[in-house]
């Protein structure tokens, strides 16, 4: 290559010096013919092992070369796309037990990978725009590999309507895209270690990769659900990067229904926040209760509610939110959506006494003891007493009997079972007396429990219709 590069430039510069212009051009066609056409097979041989060993600069020669040959940069093309895609996945499939669990280090490998790829295009083809193409067309096929990352998917209404059940394989990838804007976005041990500029730099670095997925909705329907979560909870770490994120979204093309949905999603719990202030100035319990008013259309992800016994405590509220509201809003009718709801209540036993943020679903489980502490309770009282359908009440029971994070368990039941499935309506709970926060080996007298966890934002059988 060397040698024809070299004979190449040493005939152009006599042809300038000796020959007419019009002649330089069928002299270099001809030389092009005997240098690098009637060797083409030989130079495209190197070209695949030449991209696997990442040498550079002979790949520049060999594209200078046979970029005077038409059509000749295109086994080139191919040969990129194909080490691209198969050292992307081999990658990949070397790090499955770690990056399937871990978003982050899913997202940091797939970066890792773009930026080698990109690297390599500009150090070998001065990324000229054939190559970037390739290597777009490569990497999209990596991000959107199902061989291993991948979920189910429900087809169309009408085969869940029949009972039929058609999916279609998806890539893995948006959901943990979203996962991972998750933990930059909410208030957790991850994202308080770093600074804004790096929360804002690592979401960036998402909207990038998520330029190279093809089922953008999906993305945007966890990241919905993870928005929801974070602003019903109020646990978003910064509220205006939350807004950022929406127009950063809307910036890269992402689909503008949902980009409205959350624009309108804000813009109700501003709303609510007024309506809150002045909701407080009207009744002598200042702080017990904070009311959001949402649009269903923008936040509702299932038309299913769930009808459930509240606690005298908390039912007492609701005339009076809708009076107030009614008296603001003449015309309009809420609708209450206690499976989005979550509450915090105090809980004392013969160990301390602990705060305890809760769903609407555990509060009326927990408030079945309030008048008989020590009593033991079966699964059909219990069912009867909240009026909850049983798929949520196994459901909340479950979370109170075997709340990963907590040592000692609120709720204690016999006879013992390793499925919420396997509860019968003999089934016996009971207030277990001794719970406590346990720190360092020692339990805690006061503290505080988030019982929440991943605030369920639909019914089980409304999260079918989420996943049309």
């Amino acid at each position: 290559m060397e040698y024809a590069d070299a004979k190449l430039r040493e005939e152009e510069a006599r042809g300038e010096r000796y020959l007419e212009p019009g002649s330089i051009t069928a002299l270099g066609q001809c030389c092009v013919t005997v240098l690098i056409g009637d060797h083409l097979p030989t130079l495209l041989a190197e070209c695949a092992p030449l991209i696997e060993a990442r040498e550079t600069q002979r790949l520049q020669l060999m594209f200078r070369l046979l970029d005077r040959v038409a059509g000749g940069v295109d086994p080139m093309l191919r040969d990129l796309e194909n080490h691209i895609v198969q050292a992307g996945l081999a990658d990949m499939v070397a790090a499955a037990d770690i990056i399937t669990q871990d978003s982050e280090k899913y997202v940091e490998r797939l970066l890792k990978l773009f930026r080698r790829f990109s690297d390599l295009v500009k150090e070998a083809f001065n990324d000229d725009p054939r190559f970037l193409t390739a290597r777009d067309k490569a990497f999209k096929t990596v991000v959107n590999d199902i061989t291993l990352f991948k979920l189910e998917l429900p087809t169309s209404n009408t085969a869940m309507a029949r009972g039929i059940k058609i999916s279609t394989p998806e890539s893995k990838c948006p959901e943990l895209l979203a996962n991972y804007c998750d933990m930059l976005l909410r208030r957790t041990p991850f994202s308080k270690r770093l600074t804004t500029e790096e929360i804002e730099s690592r979401l960036k670095d998402v909207l990038l990769v998520l330029k190279y997925v093809s089922n953008k909705d999906v993305f945007m329907r966890y990241h919905k659900a993870h928005l929801t979560r974070r602003l019903i909870l109020d646990s978003s770490a910064d509220s205006e990067k939350e807004e950022d994120m929406v127009e950063w979204l809307r910036e890269v093309g992402m689909p503008a229904d949902y980009v409205n949905k959350l624009a309108r999603m804000f813009q109700d719990i501003k709303v609510s926040e007024d309506l809150n202030t002045q909701f407080r100035s009207q009744t002598t319990r200042h702080d017990a209760i904070n009311i959001k008013i949402l649009n269903a259309g923008a936040w509702a992800r299932g038309s299913e509610r769930v009808s459930v016994s509240l606690p005298l405590e908390l039912e007492d509220y609701i005339p009076e939110v809708e009076e107030f509201y009614k008296k603001k809003h003449s015309g309009r009718k809420l609708q209450w959506y206690h499976h989005m709801s979550n509450g915090t209540i105090t809980f004392a036993n013969n160990t301390g006494r602990f705060d305890l943020d809760v769903t609407t679903f555990q509060m009326a489980v927990l408030f079945a003891w309030n008048q008989r502490p020590n009593e033991r309770v079966s699964y059909e009282n219990l069912r009867l007493a909240t009026e909850l359908p049983d798929p949520e009440l196994r459901r909340t029971l479950w979370s109170l009997v075997a709340f990963p994070k907590l040592k000692r368990q609120l709720l204690v039941y016999e006879p013992a079972i390793s499925n919420p499935k396997d509860f019968t309506e003999n089934t016996l709970f009971w207030v277990n007396q001794e719970f406590a926060i346990i720190k360092n080996g020692k339990p805690q007298r006061r503290g505080k429990v988030n019982l929440v966890g991943r605030l369920q934002l639909s019914t089980e059988r409304s999260q079918q219709e989420d996943n049309q």
